[in-house]
């Protein structure tokens, strides 16, 4: 029975039907379901799905959302028995679209593939300047997301990575660039520690660099 309620927490956040996952996590709380297996054989592993299918181009944007928001209306359920459980995020990271560039469809997609993920999520927003990845850093973010949609806001990645070494923290976190005019060679030569060319591969690259 339980196999069953999860698989139909799962189907629902992948169709994106997000009253009936809200519905099904509440069955499956009221059932005694643990909650640790309602978000990871759920939830999480709708959206995992739902990251192959973008990665595979089988799904876009728009089903990428309402996959997301199918996936929150379930977290909203069981969010405040997730504390309670002492259920600890993978790790935390934080992200943002670097300095002088104001889009964030890439950066938000990000977002919602590590909380889908079962990442603790820091979003720093659009127009983030160095200073303030480097206090994502300090407190406590393991890894740092930048985004730039522009080849003119590229160079503010190297800014951030130079940021923060000189406020010594470089080697206390992890470097992860994307957006369409960014490049693996791009990565290597600010010194990134990886590059994902795409939302669905954010989620590898972040386990990747933390070997999870």
């Amino acid at each position: 029975m339980t196999a069953d309620i999860l698989k139909e927490i799962k189907e629902n956040v992948i169709t994106g039907n997000a009253p009936k996952t809200k519905e099904m996590t509440q069955k499956a709380v009221a059932e005694k379901v643990p909650v640790e297996e309602i978000l990871n054989n759920g939830l999480i592993a709708g959206m995992t799905v739902v990251g192959v299918k973008f990665k595979n181009n089988e799904f876009y944007v728009p089903e990428v959302l309402i996959a997301a928001r199918a996936m929150h209306a379930g977290m909203d359920v069981i969010e405040p028995l997730i504390a309670k459980a002492g259920i600890k995020p993978i790790a935390k990271v934080a992200i943002g679209t670097v300095k002088g560039d104001l889009h964030d469809i890439g950066k938000n997609l990000v977002v919602m593939m590590w909380k889908g993920g079962g990442f603790e999520v820091e979003d720093l927003g659009i127009d983030v300047p160095p200073e303030k990845f480097v206090e994502a850093a300090k407190n406590g973010a393991k890894v740092l997301g930048l985004s730039a949609l522009l080849t003119t806001t590229m160079v503010s990645m190297k800014e951030v990575i130079e940021s923060l070494k000189t406020a010594g923290v470089r080697d206390q976190v992890k470097v992860i660039i994307g957006g369409a005019p960014v490049t693996q060679s791009y990565a290597d030569e600010i010194g990134a520690d990886a590059y994902a060319p795409d939302a669905a591969s954010a989620v590898e690259k972040v386990k990747e660099v933390l070997n999870i």
